[in-house]
């Protein structure tokens, strides 16, 4: 019977087939020896632990993701698939993702924790505060030591210097930071005159060095916080709980300040523009009230015409009032009239022979009665024409008016209208003066 016989070659490769197909994806925690780094940029190490120890490789393709390669010594968490080797038969593991030791735990808390207060609303960008693009006072919460800080001072320097930051320090690291980050957001709230804004800030740094901005109660501090928060912590690859709760999220702790401060040349041009347009405005107001002020001009009337309009008015007034006198008196001397005749026509004097006396006393009231009623007509007819008289041309001439007439200008209004030589006839209350002019002169205004 013919062996069947295998190839070292195929051994291998079937060993390796049935490591990779039947063995799932694995993580594996140890200690990195025998680091290699050659300039294909592949890595190769040993992964050991205090009993045992398995031989690594992370391909060029994957080990470009590694924040920072790994030194001997270093204890790392690693995703690999098992495989192995066929040129030497060395089982191995082919890393896909590598992470420090403990990395892992970390990112846990900091799932579960944001998933918690996502569940919570938190989150919720209808919460958010408005943030505002031009702040004037600025809370600047960071490290008093940090490069950080100096990174916003100079984009609020370059930009628009004159808005002001008030330094909060605190500690932005380490166990004791949260509790100090807390402090100062209270520190913050109570600051009068209140703050424009909050600005979160810190440099970059690994995992555990930015831990402190993970902390729960910070984030229920920020939310709870009656100021708009923004965050600007680590570089822009960096998220912490912080950067979800705060109202805004920036970048980089300069790109905070660049979405805080306003461009001092952008405000020069827009107070320039803003300047153009009032002086534009006031001009064409100018304009208006001017041709509004000339076409009133041109509508005003002399004095001369008015005073001639109301003269009018009144001698009209007059006529009226004559008029209506006249129609009064004729419609009572025609009401009386009519009742006398009335009693001529029913007089009862030869039923009432026995009552003459009672006849005589009604006709005596009644005649009293007319009497006053014709007294308060008189009366009334006197007040008028006494008004009338105020202003009647005759009163005028009685007060030491004259009136001068021209034959060929009728009434003289202006030395304009005679000449010298010229014969005109001058009304007076008691009669007329026949005179000739001998010389014109116009008034000095």
């Amino acid at each position: 019977m013919q062996k069947n016989t295998l190839s070292v070659t195929e051994l291998n490769s079937k060993v390796r087939n049935l490591l990779e197909l039947h063995l799932p994806m694995v993580w594996v925690e140890g200690e990195i020896s025998n680091f290699s780094r050659p300039s294909s940029g592949h890595w190769y190490f040993t992964l050991k632990d205090e009993k045992a120890q398995i031989r690594c490789a992370m391909f060029r393709g994957r080990n470009t993701h590694v924040r920072k390669p790994p030194q001997n010594g270093d204890r790392i968490l690693a995703r690999a698939r098992v495989s192995l080797y066929e040129g030497r038969g060395d089982y191995q593991l082919i890393v896909e993702h590598m992470e420090e030791a403990g990395f892992g735990y970390l990112q846990q808390r900091f799932e579960a924790l944001k998933q918690q207060l996502h569940n919570e609303g938190l989150f919720d960008p209808a919460i958010k505060k408005p943030v505002p693009s031009a702040a004037k006072h600025v809370a600047l919460i960071s490290s008093s030591s940090g490069a950080a800080i100096r990174d916003v001072f100079a984009v609020f320097s370059r930009r628009f210097p004159a808005t002001k930051i008030t330094l909060i320090p605190s500690m932005v690291q380490g166990e004791a930071a949260p509790a100090t980050l807390i402090q100062a957001l209270h520190l913050a709230q109570a600051y009068t005159p209140a703050f424009d804004v909050i600005l979160l800030c810190r440099g970059g740094g690994s995992l555990e060095d930015l831990w402190a901005f993970n902390d729960e109660q910070l984030a229920r501090a920020i939310h709870a916080c009656k100021l708009p928060v923004v965050s600007a912590i680590g570089h822009e690859v960096d998220f912490t709980i912080a950067d979800f709760v705060a109202d805004l999220r920036a970048p980089t702790p300069s790109a905070a300040a660049e979405l805080l401060s306003p461009d001092q040349q952008e405000v020069q041009a827009r107070l320039q523009n803003l300047s153009w347009q009032l002086e534009t405005s006031i001009r064409q107001k100018l304009r208006h009230h001017r041709e509004r002020v000339h076409h009133l001009s041109r509508q005003l009337k002399h004095p001369q015409d008015t005073l001639n309009q109301w003269s009018q008015r009144l001698d009209q007034l007059e006529v009226r009032i004559q008029l209506a006198i006249s129609r009064r008196l004729e419609t009572a001397k025609e009401r009386l009239q009519n009742r006398d005749n009335a009693l001529y026509r029913n007089s009862p004097s030869r039923h009432l022979a026995p009552n003459r006396h009672y006849i005589q006393q009604l006709q005596e009231r009644m005649k009293m009665a007319i009497e006053r009623i014709l007294e308060r007509r008189r009366s009334s007819f006197i007040a008028a024409t006494a008004s009338l008289d105020l202003v009647s041309p005759i009163a005028t001439l009685a007060r030491g008016y004259t009136v001068a007439v021209s034959e060929r200008s009728g009434v003289i209004r202006s030395v304009a209208q005679v000449n010298p030589g010229e014969k005109i006839r001058v009304t007076l209350q008691d009669g007329e003066i026949l005179a000739t002019v001998d010389d014109c002169q116009l008034s000095k205004p």
